[in-house]
């Protein structure tokens, strides 16, 4: 039986430090090297399995210097996440490792009386219970940490790419006090298990709140941004729209004034000369994308030109009176990221491939958005940007994906033989 036990304590223990490492690497980011990963979650099984006893300052002061150390040789990063890693673990691992170590001793000397020390001599039954006890102890630790996944694996992974410097520092100093109460508790209250098992327990959640904090900061900053962004676009396209009302107005007089002018002016080569010049200048209208919404008339324009800008060559094809259910800033959202995407992508090739097609119809029951660009032979696989502000230029592909899920629908990208193919599928009510 007390093999049985035996084996079930080393599974419960790996499983344990298998989450652990888990949920740090979520957090931060391991080092590419393969050899490197290995030895990192070797090295973790000794930071997490640590046994912390009252006043026991070399365990205490020795796992946070291991920790801290740990966290800058394996993991990348800027060294506000990585103290950030060791506030918010350190007291967690600590409070947990004691409170199964000191419920668990307690528990058992009072189950058996048995004398503190084994080697004053236990029976075969003492030895049983007190294997149980703590094979007991090692899967309750496994529950603890599988629960802490579950609730924080939706924080962690969103706040090291977003937080700013002079945030990472308010959460740092945020996370102090969970770390020194920790610290300062077991050492220095050894016997008042009353105040200490409470206080390692508030260590606990204070230091996993510190992470709920720093998410809900980073989405409420995140949130602020997109609202701004948004109004700057609905502004930005409702001035457009009444430009464009206004030019498209004046155009058809334009062009018949120019005509009537043309069969005036005779054969006046410096009169033909400047009525050519104008009505090239006023061609473009002439060639005006007709989507069948509006709004969306009015981006493809935009995009078009700014292509044409880049000496880019752009194709659209666009029949979308069957998209007249998706919101104006939706529309914008999702062609003006996609867009911005390909441009951004077309400018780093030579001319010659600079290609963008938009390709947009219903069919059946769906609305099928298809944008074609030529692009670099390898991409990074991340849905960010490569820009260096990521706080501030990282929402395109992210926000586009979240409009498109809006209406229920789903985006496919695929890249083969340098052409980079974004496809959204959007089901019609």
């Amino acid at each position: 039986m007390i093999r049985f036990l035996d084996i079930l304590s080393f599974l419960f223990e790996w499983g344990y430090v298998f989450v652990f490492f888990w949920i740090l690497r979520t957090f931060l980011t391991l080092r590419k090297n393969r050899p490197m990963r290995i030895l990192a979650f070797a090295l973790s099984s000794l930071l997490a399995c640590v046994i912390v006893y009252s006043n026991d300052f070399v365990n205490l002061f020795g796992t946070l210097l291991g920790f801290a150390a740990y966290v800058a040789v394996f993991y990348r990063g800027r060294w506000m996440e990585k103290t950030a890693a060791v506030l918010v673990f350190y007291p967690a691992v600590i409070a947990v490792n004691y409170l199964m170590q000191d419920i668990g001793s307690r528990l058992f000397l009072g189950m058996t009386g048995a004398p503190g020390d084994m080697d004053l001599g236990w029976t075969g039954q003492q030895y049983l219970i007190s294997t149980a006890v703590h094979t007991i102890s090692l899967l309750l630790r496994l529950l603890f940490w599988l629960g802490s996944w579950s609730v924080l694996r939706s924080y962690l992974a969103k706040i090291t790419s977003n937080l700013t410097t002079k945030m990472w520092m308010l959460i740092d100093v945020l996370m102090l006090a969970p770390f020194i109460a920790i610290f300062t508790i077991i050492y220095f209250l050894p016997e008042g298990p009353a105040i200490v098992y409470p206080i390692c327990s508030a260590s606990i959640f204070s230091s996993f709140g510190c992470i709920y904090l720093a998410s809900y900061i980073c989405n409420s900053m995140q949130t602020a941004y997109r609202a701004q962004e948004l109004e700057m676009q609905r502004n930005y396209y409702k001035d457009r729209i009444r430009d464009e009302e206004r030019v498209r107005s004046v155009y058809h007089d334009m062009k018949n004034h120019l005509l009537l002018l043309q069969a005036q002016a005779g054969n006046g080569q410096e009169v033909q000369r400047s009525i050519q010049e104008l009505k090239g200048q006023i061609q473009e209208y002439e060639n005006y994308h007709h989507t069948g919404n509006e709004f969306l008339d009015i981006i493809i324009r935009d995009k078009a030109k700014a292509a044409q800008e880049k000496k880019i060559d752009f194709s659209a094809v666009i029949s979308f009176e069957a998209g007249s259910f998706i919101e104006p800033l939706d529309i914008s959202t999702i062609f003006g990221n996609a867009l911005d995407n390909a441009i951004e992508a077309s400018e780093k090739l030579s001319e010659d491939r600079r290609l963008i097609t938009v390709r947009a119809n219903r069919v059946r029951d769906m609305l099928v958005i298809i944008v074609e660009n030529n692009t670099l032979s390898v991409l990074t696989e991340q849905e960010g940007t490569t820009k260096n502000d990521t706080f501030v230029h990282g929402f395109g592909l992210p926000n586009l994906k979240n409009a498109v899920e809006k209406y229920d629908g789903h985006c496919n990208k695929k890249l083969e033989n340098g052409m980079f193919t974004l496809k959204i599928i959007i089901p019609i009510p």
